[in-house]
């Protein structure tokens, strides 16, 4: 039995989850200047950060993310469909991906196609840090009809 199958529900794209998943995203935008600082000196469970240049002012363009694990394979996505930083890495292909500060790796990054690669990002998301994951959760229809999601391997 597939993934699909198994345990997602079919995608429905949701004006409701859309709207809230800007607001939310906005809010954690306002908040990364204080949460940055911890992660730099703590960590934060599945947070890490993605240095990828602008498509437009060759910027590197920092921005922290919740890097997802199924088995081997590594995964990063918004779940509200293309931002400035999918595009961006889209465009670019390769960025740095930087576990703790200030070390970092390169990073190949390929867009994932609707399918069963796809649908696995989607299932992990369940490892966001709260209360990201029952979010994730709970718009897992919305996720899987919009979501942006990338296959990432160490360049």
């Amino acid at each position: 039995m597939s993934v699909r199958a198994a345990r997602l529900p079919a995608p429905h794209a949701s004006r409701a989850w859309s709207v809230y998943l800007r607001l939310q995203y906005r809010l954690i935008r306002l908040l990364d200047p204080f949460v940055r600082p911890w992660w730099r000196g703590y960590g934060l469970g599945n947070v890490v950060e993605l240095r990828v240049r602008g498509w437009r002012t060759g910027r590197p363009r920092p921005v922290l993310l919740g890097l997802l694990r199924d088995g081997d394979r590594w995964f990063l996505g918004h779940p509200n469909g293309d931002v400035p930083w999918t595009r961006n890495l889209e465009a670019a292909g390769l960025a740095e991906l930087s576990f703790s500060w200030p070390g970092a790796i390169g990073i190949r990054a390929t867009r994932l196609p609707d399918g069963e690669l796809r649908d696995r990002a989607v299932l992990s998301t369940g490892q966001h840090v709260f209360p990201g994951n029952v979010i994730y959760r709970l718009a897992r229809s919305h996720v899987r009809a919009v979501g942006t999601y990338f296959l990432i391997e160490p360049a």
